[in-house]
């Protein structure tokens, strides 16, 4: 039986897979999701010259969040980075989904995101 130590630790590799070819720029950013027990995290990043250039969170206070691990959250932290990303003039993105499988709340934060504007 999978421990949980195991499972992140195979997501580790999964995730260092995938970067190998997963490569933002400054025209085409990086959005990187990260999903703990309690909270997502999704970030924009140009890995040219290795910048975050804007996060969010459902820690954020504007989200007004009483839960952060659901898809309500995944929601609303999908509509917030598409538009802080646009306030910075991104409008293509490359998606990782940081070696998680393409469900639930990453998949719920990846569509709101796409909704709210930015294409990938």
């Amino acid at each position: 039986m999978f421990t949980k130590a195991d499972k992140n630790k195979a997501r580790k590799k999964r995730h260092l897979r995938i970067r190998k070819r997963v490569i933002g720029t400054t025209i085409r950013p990086r959005l990187n999701v990260f999903r703990s027990s309690k909270h997502i995290y999704a970030q924009l990043i140009d890995d040219a010259t290795g910048v975050t250039l804007v996060s969010a969170s459902s820690l954020d206070k504007e989200l007004g969040l009483n839960n952060g691990a659901n898809v309500e959250a995944a929601t609303a932290v999908g509509t917030l980075i598409a538009k802080r990303a646009q306030e910075k003039g991104a409008t293509e993105v490359i998606f990782d989904r940081g070696g998680y499988i393409y469900h639930g709340r990453i998949k719920a934060l990846a569509e709101a995101a796409r909704e709210a504007g930015l294409q990938f």
